[in-house]
């Protein structure tokens, strides 16, 4: 073998696997399924939240507690990176005064699985007397999140993808990947290529890129 090649896969000299390796792979089919479902929840509430952010003059700012906080800055740098002006804003912090950087031209994305996080609630509430259209995602349409915001995006995990039903393990991702896809339809409908990408991120190997890729497909407005 020349030292060009790879190596192959370490085995351990069996082709059975440990229980934990066997627990390991059900772990991750598990939350693949929990992923790969969110296309078939994926509605009109879509569309909604696609057209608000283009039609969005300020800034989108998201906010989430616990692992959905964790999602919510994910998101927020996704957005930002694919032409969308984001920002992560803690929802604590927010209620010691960093709130007053919301105006009524910006929207807010908020982010509970169980819609029923007293700080998100509050800011969430707060931010819509500041003139805010706040979003909702969550898997509790009837939460007092789901209730109060302005649309209500409802994203549910099958109960093996959260151990337990209360570590926001399948979860996560079915947010995330729903982010995911929000950030990706709005560099399509903004026409933001990666030009653009490359220009506001010249730092690590992206920023070592000598060829600039070619723009995802464009996408028209539901509309058209």
């Amino acid at each position: 073998m020349t030292g060009s090649e790879p190596s192959a896969p370490t085995t351990g000299g069996s082709s059975v696997d440990s229980p934990a390796l066997a627990a390991a792979r059900e772990v991750v089919l598990t939350e693949a399924a929990a992923v790969a479902a969110v296309a078939a929840q994926l509605d009109d509430t879509f569309d909604d939240v696609v057209e608000e952010m283009l039609a969005c003059e300020g800034k989108v700012f998201v906010t989430g507690s616990g692992t959905s906080g964790a999602v919510a800055r994910r998101m927020a740098h996704l957005l930002s990176v694919c032409g969308t002006p984001s920002a992560y804003i803690n929802a604590m912090d927010a209620l010691h005064g960093t709130m007053g950087v919301l105006t009524a031209a910006d929207l807010l994305v908020s982010i509970s699985r169980g819609g029923e996080s007293g700080e998100i609630n509050d800011l969430s509430t707060r931010a819509q007397k500041r003139g805010v259209k706040v979003i909702a995602v969550t898997a509790e349409p009837r939460s007092a999140l789901g209730e109060l915001a302005d649309i209500t995006v409802v994203l549910r995990t099958d109960e093996a993808g959260d151990p337990g039903g209360v570590i926001a393990m399948g979860s996560t991702l079915v947010t995330a990947v729903w982010g995911d896809a929000l950030a990706n339809v709005l560099m399509r409908r903004r026409d933001y290529g990666f030009d653009k990408v490359l220009d506001i991120h010249p730092a690590g190997a992206v920023g070592l890129t000598t060829q600039t890729p070619d723009s995802l497909a464009a996408i028209a407005g539901s509309s058209a």
